[in-house]
């Protein structure tokens, strides 16, 4: 299968792309990209030895193309979104979604309107671990979930002078790091449990006062329970813990988990998950590895993106759960600037609008 590339500003996709050339079983050839940045496209092009296309349209105008994926900085999707639906192509999209419910609204309507195929690409729906971790809570084994934690950190933002050295930290791009990054965990707890009640954070800067929100905790109520959190640092020197869950019937908890955790020296033999049984008083290791790159965790999505793109597979998301998972990241800046509880359906949500730089 042909597919094209609409946009390399995010990374993964040169993963995908060497993934797809070194496993030709998976049967997915990219063969044409854009990007506006001429120097990204050229150093990718000759990487991968894909043809250069010179708008978007020079790649989805291609009739042998038969699905896209769009890698453009966020603010770009739904633009991607709309020329790759409109010509029919199959569309994967890198994280997060959109800037705004505005725009994520343009994709999910055009992806209805023309009925294309679509997915998001989020790692965390297919690691091991978290498949392992959501198999547990749904089969009984750890009771009723009174809480659950997730840590996701990064260190990008360490030693940063100018939010401009990385698209992710330029606002009229990405809106910041913490939008671009605790979308992850904010979609895996949507994932895990569904739309919360409420939304209640706080984001900070502890680092360069140019590069906002490096740091923040978001806390996620569910009638009933579970109280959802989930903390990131962006400025992170270094960690262990990742996941914790706390239920009736026991504990879990996941190490190396994220980028800086994963990275870090450890005891080879230092187990990746464990369980403590709170009725038969034992722990027991979950035998699952720990990856040691972010690099690792991001080719476990290449054989279900090819699977979408052939149709053998599900979406790992669709367009509409990908805007849900937007909102509760908006919601999270509601509630820092107003300082209050924030509904997933406030109307504040929605009047968030792309930043200036």
């Amino acid at each position: 299968m042909k597919v094209g590339i609409l946009g390399l500003a995010h990374g993964h996709v040169n993963t995908y792309t060497g993934y797809w050339k070194e496993h030709p079983e998976l049967d997915i050839q990219v063969v044409r990209a854009w990007d506006h940045d001429e120097a990204r496209l050229n150093a990718a092009a000759e990487r991968f030895g894909f043809e250069k296309g010179m708008c978007p349209h020079c790649v989805v105008g291609d009739p042998e193309i038969e699905g896209v994926i769009i890698g453009a900085e966020t603010v770009y999707h739904a633009d991607m979104v709309e020329v790759a639906a409109e010509a029919g192509k199959k569309i994967v999209v890198q994280k997060p979604l959109a800037l705004t419910m505005e725009q994520a609204d343009r994709i999910v309507a055009a992806v209805k309107k023309y009925n294309v195929p679509f997915t998001m690409a989020w790692q965390m729906h297919v690691d091991p671990q978290n498949l392992k971790m959501k198999e547990m809570m749904e089969n009984g084994t750890l009771g009723k979930i009174h809480q659950f934690q997730r840590r996701h950190n990064l260190g990008i933002c360490i030693g940063k002078k100018d939010p401009k050295e990385l698209w992710h930290l330029t606002p009229s791009l990405n809106r910041d790091i913490w939008a671009d990054d605790s979308a992850h965990p904010i979609d895996l707890i949507h994932w895990l449990f569904g739309m919360p009640e409420s939304v209640t954070a706080e984001v900070e800067t502890f680092g360069n006062p140019n590069i906002v929100n490096d740091n923040g905790i978001a806390i996620f109520r569910y009638p009933g329970g579970p109280l959802v959190e989930v903390c990131c640092s962006f400025i992170c020197a270094g960690a262990e813990k990742t996941t914790e869950i706390m239920g009736e019937k026991g504990y879990l908890v996941q190490c190396y988990g994220d980028a800086v955790t994963c990275s870090m020296p450890r005891d080879e033999n230092a187990p990746g998950m464990r369980f403590y049984d709170a009725i038969e008083k034992k722990w027991s290791v979950i035998d699952i590895p720990s990856p040691h790159s972010q690099g690792e965790r991001l080719k476990n999505l290449c054989k279900p993106l090819s699977e979408f793109l052939h149709g053998t597979g599900p979406a790992i998301q669709t367009a509409e759960d990908a805007r849900d998972s937007l909102r509760l990241v908006l919601a999270t800046y509601v509630s820092c600037t107003e300082g209050r509880r924030v509904s997933p359906d406030d109307p504040a949500i929605a009047k968030i609008g792309v930043p200036k730089d």
